[in-house]
Parts: C-alpha cells; sequence; structure tokens
C-alpha cells in the first residue's frame, strides 16, 4: 500500500464571516490617584512660570491612557515630554509675536494672522500625528494618516472671520471717536461676518471632524467618519433649542419669583426699598440663568457629539460606537459643579476622572477578528516629531 502524505490535501473553503468580538472600554483610574498627580502638576507648572506644562502635560496622558483598558490592554503613552516642551517653546514663540504685533504694530495685524494661518494647519496636524504615533495598543502603534492639503482644506475657513476683521474693519485711533460713517461699516461687518460664520459652523465643524477621524490608522487599518453634514446641522440646532428653553424657563421662574414679591412683600416696603430688592433679585436671577444654561446645554452638546462622532467612525475591520447618555453626563456634571465650588477647587481632579470614566465607558468597540492574527502582521507607526502642543493650545484631541 502506498505511504500516505504527511499533510492531507488543502479543501478550499467558501467564504465565511470573520467572527466579530466586542472589547469592552473600561477606565481603572482614581480620583485619589490623579489628584497626587494634578497637585504636583500644578505647583510645577506654577513655580516654572508654565514651563512645566509639557511635562504636565505627558503625565496627565499617560496617566489616563494607561488606566484605559481596551479588550483588558491598557494603551500606552511613548512619548518623550522634551520633544513636547521644544513644542510648547514654538507655539509660546508664535504666540508672543503674534500678540506684539497685534499690539505695537496694528497695521501690520493682518501680515501676523496670514503667517499664523499658513502654519497652524501643518503644526495641528502634526500634533495629532505626535499624539497617535506616541499611543500603543498590544504593543502596535496607532498613526494619523491624513495628509497636509486636507488639514488645510479643512482648518483654513476658520480662519476667515477674523482675516474679514482685520481687512475690511475701519481703523480707529486711540483717544479718536469713530466717524457715524465708519461706525456704520463696522456694524455691518461684524454683524455679517458673524451670522455667516454662525450658519457654517456645524459644516466646518463636520470638515474638521471628517478630516481628523478620516485619518485615524491602526493595524494597517483607516477610519473614516460616515456622519453627514446634516447630522451635525442637527445637533447644533437642538442644542440651541435647549438653550433657549432653559433660557426661558430661567426667565419665567425669575417673573415668578418677582412676581410673589410684589404681591407680598413689596406692599410693606417703602419705595426705595422695593428698588433695592429688585436691584438685588434681579442680577441675582440672571446670574442663575447664565450659569444655568452651559449646566444644561455643556452635557446634552458633549453627550450627543461624542455619539455623533464616534458611531460615524469605522474601518473595514474595525467599528467603533457610542452609548453616551444626557442625563448621565448631567447628573456628573452638576456634582462635580457643586463639589468644585463647595472645595474651592480642589475636586478638579476627581471631577476629571468621574468624568473620564463615564464617557471612555459608555464606548463601545467591534473588531473582525482574530484581533491577534491582524495586529502580529501590523507595521509599526514611525517616530514623532514636534506638535502636541499645537494640538493641545487649539483643543484638538482624539476624544477616546
Amino acid at each position: 500500500m502506498a505511504q500516505q502524505d504527511e499533510f492531507a490535501p488543502t479543501v478550499a473553503l467558501a467564504d465565511e464571516p470573520a467572527p466579530v468580538q466586542a472589547l469592552d472600554i473600561r477606565f481603572t483610574g482614581s480620583g485619589s490617584e490623579y489628584f497626587r498627580i494634578w497637585i504636583v502638576n500644578l505647583l510645577l507648572t506654577l513655580v516654572t512660570f508654565t514651563l512645566y506644562a509639557p511635562f504636565a502635560r505627558a503625565r496627565r496622558i499617560a496617566y489616563f491612557q494607561n488606566n484605559t483598558l481596551v479588550g483588558g490592554d491598557p494603551l500606552g503613552f511613548h512619548a518623550d515630554p522634551r520633544k513636547m516642551f521644544r513644542g510648547y517653546l514654538l507655539m509660546l514663540l508664535l504666540g508672543v509675536g503674534y500678540w506684539a504685533v497685534s499690539n505695537f504694530q496694528p497695521e501690520l495685524a493682518w501680515v501676523a494672522l496670514l503667517v499664523f494661518m499658513a502654519l497652524w494647519p501643518a503644526l495641528w496636524r502634526a500634533s495629532l500625528q505626535f499624539r497617535l504615533r506616541n499611543t500603543s495598543w498590544r504593543g502596535v502603534r496607532l498613526s494619523f494618516v491624513g495628509d497636509l492639503k486636507g488639514a488645510y482644506l479643512s482648518m483654513l475657513p476658520f480662519f476667515l472671520p477674523a482675516l474679514a476683521f482685520v481687512l475690511f474693519l475701519p481703523e480707529v485711533t486711540e483717544g479718536e471717536e469713530m466717524a457715524p460713517e465708519a461706525g456704520r461699516r463696522a456694524g455691518i461687518v461684524i454683524g455679517s461676518v458673524v451670522l455667516l460664520f454662525m450658519a457654517l459652523v456645524p459644516w466646518l465643524m463636520a470638515r474638521i471632524k471628517r478630516y481628523q477621524h478620516g485619518g485615524y490608522g491602526f493595524a494597517q487599518q483607516r477610519t473614516r467618519l460616515t456622519s453627514s453634514n446634516w447630522r451635525f446641522y442637527g445637533l447644533f440646532l437642538k442644542t440651541g433649542g435647549v438653550s433657549l428653553a432653559v433660557g426661558l424657563v430661567g426667565a419665567a421662574l425669575v417673573a415668578l419669583v418677582l412676581f410673589v414679591l410684589a404681591r407680598g412683600m413689596f406692599g410693606e416696603l417703602a419705595a426705595g426699598q422695593r428698588r433695592a430688592l429688585v436691584a438685588l433679585v434681579v442680577p441675582v436671577a440672571l446670574g442663575v440663568i447664565y450659569l444655568l444654561i452651559p449646566l444644561v446645554s455643556a452635557p446634552y452638546f458633549g453627550a450627543r457629539f461624542q455619539d455623533l462622532l464616534w458611531n460615524g467612525t469605522r474601518s473595514e475591520k474595525i467599528r467603533l460606537g457610542s452609548a453616551l447618555r444626557f442625563r448621565s453626563l448631567f447628573r456628573v456634571t452638576l456634582v462635580n459643579w457643586l463639589l468644585i465650588v463647595v472645595t474651592l477647587g480642589l475636586y478638579w481632579p476627581f471631577a476629571k476622572v468621574r468624568t473620564a470614566r463615564l464617557k471612555l465607558q459608555a464606548m463601545s468597540l467591534e473588531v473582525d477578528g482574530p484581533v491577534d492574527q491582524w495586529l502580529a502582521s501590523a507595521q509599526q507607526a514611525g517616530t514623532g516629531v514636534l506638535g502636541d502642543a499645537a494640538g493641545d493650545f487649539f483643543g484638538m484631541d482624539m476624544g477616546l
């Protein structure tokens, strides 16, 4: 009998969909641990006149990422704080230069603004590259693969209102009154630019986030943002409606309080006392309304915005999601605000940890596995350059 081969011949099988793995996201940090990091960072930043800020930022990012577990494994942060310090000095130099030109040579303010516009998108992209390629999971570095052209196309429209103000607003010498014609022209320019900018903010935000979330890379997977512009407009309109409703409810409560006072106490007070009471009650009530609007609208926008971004972020094998609820974020925000006020700011690090835990654990991640196989073949991202300070200054970050 003929001897059989050691391996049986391969039989072609029909393609089957890869099994889907759900990776849980947990945050294990504590307020007491982060408080020690925060207080040391704060003191050293003050003592060094902010020069310690990039080192403080590196410690803060490392703490939050090392305590963020994805599928049971923590995120790593490998950035060299000295590179971040060079980036911080660069941003400090640019900021001081712009301030000096604007204050001592205001006629050249448009030149300084053009220089700032020419540099900022490139620095923002460098920041995203630096941050992501110094972040890892299971030994594999993340990356940002958005091109430089996309950074300029998405970022430059945000500078147009400032450029319009510099170019078209009439110049007024200090100590001189503005002529009526110049005043009308200034009013038209300001009103037109502000209204146009407000109408375009959702579209501009969608462009920036589409570029940002469309450039995340990991294990040869590049994400994209599928959320449409209309969903951004819907979110901004709903947030405006929530703010308006809160303002109207607050105004109604103020009117009710004044009505009760008028029917009760006012009748027993002299005219001067009534005016003094109104002068006290109205500013306090308006201040409460002023605080109440962001207390409600900020958590509403934050929860809906996180869901909008991450539910629309996906790649061929990776699907991210978010189920952050307004009520949960509102409760955490309300308690955080109260305790920060009561503790004179010392509750701040505890508030940051509570908010981070809520936002991160509302996230979900699904991958078409097995994960270990396509992680093993992933190519490591390159080493970074400066730019992290630019991204932090402008507020652009992963959000995860």
